[in-house]
């Protein structure tokens, strides 16, 4: 029981250390929606098949906040252009800075066990 309560005695998470802002990422995720991105783009394998996933897209090499700016706002052959107040910008790239920040999981990845749990394979 002392091992349960220390747990909600410590906070999961220490703000100071994210890289980035919560309540603007949540802001992002907003824009993320609004915007239907999810119909051509990924997170964590999950979401449309006609743009890559953006899982880690802030950190991955040859991307990240530049590239992200560029081609939302030129578009290419099959993502049309967007035309993003600066602020939704900001606030979509810092929810992709916070999903990059989470980690990588493809759910391709893992098996469905009986019991409803999952196990990588």
């Amino acid at each position: 029981m002392g091992y349960s309560a220390s747990l909600y005695q410590v906070p999961a998470e220490d703000s100071a250390i994210l890289p980035y802002d919560k309540p603007r990422a949540a802001e992002g995720r907003l824009v993320w929606q609004r915007y239907n991105c999810q119909s051509c783009h990924q997170l964590y394998g999950l979401g449309g098949y006609l743009g890559p996933d953006l899982t880690n897209v802030y950190s991955a090499p040859g991307k990240g906040e530049a590239w992200i700016r560029a081609v939302t706002a030129s578009g290419n052959t099959l993502m049309p252009k967007y035309n993003f107040t600066e602020q939704e910008m900001e606030d979509l790239l810092v929810f992709l800075r916070a999903t990059d920040h989470s980690g990588k999981a493809d759910p391709r990845s893992f098996d469905i066990l009986p019991n409803g749990m999952t196990r990588q394979k």
